[in-house]
């Protein structure tokens, strides 16, 4: 349980400095210019600062060098291009898997026409919407760890 300190609003103080309009934190600064002009560039060039510095301390090591002679046995994109690499690897008409790619962004784009009437933020009375959500994520899981396997087992992950 919190206490809180309401403004005794009957202070001929408190109500001169709401009359001023310094009334909206506790030691009536006001934000404009003291925070924004001197306050924000102090954390800003700092945080500028710690990165530089430890960027020159510490730099990232960039791994062992490439052989451009030697290509590796499976070529694999990074973790978030598995679900399209995946589909692209499975469809064996290329240009059905990029139609398919495309009707990703067609089908959300049509989720908000097809639930207009709804003017509910929540998800459980957005059926559509958040039908729409946990089917797209189920795929885009199932097709990304298919990705990594054979291309015998993308589609079922061998458990069919």
């Amino acid at each position: 349980m919190s206490i809180l300190k309401k403004p005794d609003l009957t202070d001929a103080k408190l109500r001169a400095k709401l009359a001023k309009g310094m009334g909206h934190n506790y030691y009536g600064e006001p934000a404009w210019p003291n925070d924004l002009l001197y306050v924000f560039p102090v954390v800003i060039l700092g945080t500028i600062a710690c990165v530089v510095g430890l960027s020159v301390l510490e730099p990232s090591a960039l791994g062992e060098k490439a052989d451009p002679f030697a290509t590796p046995l499976e070529i694999l994109p990074e973790w978030y291009f598995f679900p399209t690499f995946n589909l692209l690897r499975v469809i064996p008409n290329k240009l059905l898997g990029v139609l398919s790619m495309a009707a990703v962004p067609a089908g959300l784009i049509t989720v908000p026409f097809l639930e207009n009437v709804n003017k509910f933020q929540n998800p459980f009375r957005r059926p559509v919407a958040s039908l729409t959500f946990i089917v797209g994520t189920f795929v885009a899981i199932w097709l990304g760890i298919g990705a990594t396997m054979p291309i015998n087992q993308a589609l079922t992950l061998g458990l069919f």
